[in-house]
């Protein structure tokens, strides 16, 4: 052993034995020492049986009658130590665009898995401003992050030509969040986790074409998951063998309001019914679904006898005065399993294995959504 390895063990030894226990996160902080470092110490210092450690804490060990050597630390429950091995002290940071609405429950799973293993989750909010998703990782790095989750505001949910190859470029183990990036772009190469909208969106339309329906829309805004969901849709017309709705309007020549866009759901939905024989719909967002329902029935369809709905996303589709059937992606498991991956990753990278064979092949998860009906 480097004698300054013996001389920091030394160290960690007698502030252990001075205070009872101490976080290794302001242990090493004190110490002067990455996190990585110091873990390695402990693990050693833990297998000596010099210390305790669990979760985040290290602690002095007890002797018995005097003179008596010391006990050896109990190694944890084998499933216990899995959890946490090597991520004791690590930072995690995530950017997203918000903590709100769908990104709660994405940010929530990520922080029970992160401080579960005894490591800190950071976050770093871009309220979709262009160029803000960088900005947020580079802040959230020079604060010391030792792996990203990434969420960037790619208005598709994957980059356009020429974007998002920074992602690719970053100094620490990153996972794309509910992002794709295609074959060929420099991001495709990055470990990712994302709910399979496609298949949430043809799940809803099976179940409705079960239900006797031959003519089913689709109407949604245009966000970074509508691709997914058109794409998942437009499977499951063409497998099915149903009736085509009258296309999506095409967008005008500049943004519309959020007035505009539900103007235009509401006029889209009418003239699908009355003059498209439509008679099934599903509609992203539930949001929306609540609010487009009594406007419909006001212009004289009636939900559900002239248009069946299903909602995409199932934040609040329970609470309507109807209760409506609706397609919830896995939310906070997408951000669980996010979260497992990066530390995983992290972890592997501190020991020197970095990102090759030995910590595994780079993953693509996609998590299928669930269909909840309610009658």
């Amino acid at each position: 052993m480097r004698p300054h390895v013996d001389q920091r063990q030394a160290q960690v030894l007698a502030l252990v034995r001075a205070r009872g226990s101490v976080r290794v996160a302001d242990l090493a902080q004190e110490l002067g020492v990455s996190p990585v470092t110091l873990r390695r110490d402990i693990e050693a210092m833990a297998a000596r049986g010099e210390i305790h450690r669990m979760h985040g804490v290290i602690s002095r060990v007890e002797t018995g009658r005097p003179g008596a050597p010391a006990a050896r630390a109990s190694a944890p429950p084998a499933s216990a130590d899995a959890a946490s091995a090597g991520a004791e002290g690590l930072v995690i940071g995530m950017v997203v665009p918000t903590t709100e609405y769908y990104y709660a429950e994405v940010v929530r799973g990520a922080r029970e898995v992160v401080e579960a293993r005894g490591a800190r989750l950071t976050v770093g909010l871009t309220r979709y401003l262009p160029g803000e998703d960088r900005t947020q990782a580079d802040r959230l790095l020079s604060t010391g992050a030792d792996g990203l989750l990434l969420t960037p505001n790619w208005d598709a949910g994957s980059p356009g030509p020429g974007e998002g190859a920074w992602t690719a470029e970053l100094p620490v183990p990153t996972v794309l969040v509910e992002r794709w990036a295609p074959p060929g772009h420099p991001a495709a190469a990055l470990d990712r986790v994302a709910s399979d909208h496609a298949h949430g969106a043809a799940a809803a339309v099976q179940h409705l074409v079960e239900r006797g329906h031959r003519r089913i829309a689709l109407a949604s805004r245009a966000t970074p998951t509508t691709p997914r969901l058109r794409a998942g849709y437009e499977a499951a017309v063409a497998a099915l063998g149903l009736e085509p709705a009258p296309p999506w309007p095409q967008a005008g020549p500049g943004p519309l309001s959020d007035a505009d866009l539900f103007a235009r759901m509401l006029d889209y939905l009418c003239e699908a019914v009355t003059a498209g024989g439509v008679t099934a719909a599903l509609i992203h967002s539930d949001t929306d679904a609540i609010m487009l329902i009594p406007r419909l029935q006001a212009r004289g369809v009636r939900v559900p006898e002239d248009l069946a709905v299903i909602t995409y996303d199932d934040e609040v589709a329970g609470l309507a005065d109807v209760p409506l059937s609706a397609v919830a992606p896995a939310k906070h498991e997408v951000g669980a399993r996010a979260a497992g991956l990066l530390l995983d990753r992290v972890t592997a990278a501190g020991e020197g294995r970095g990102g090759g064979q030995e910590a595994g092949s780079r993953q693509h998860l996609e998590l299928l959504p669930r269909l909840t009906i309610r009658s």
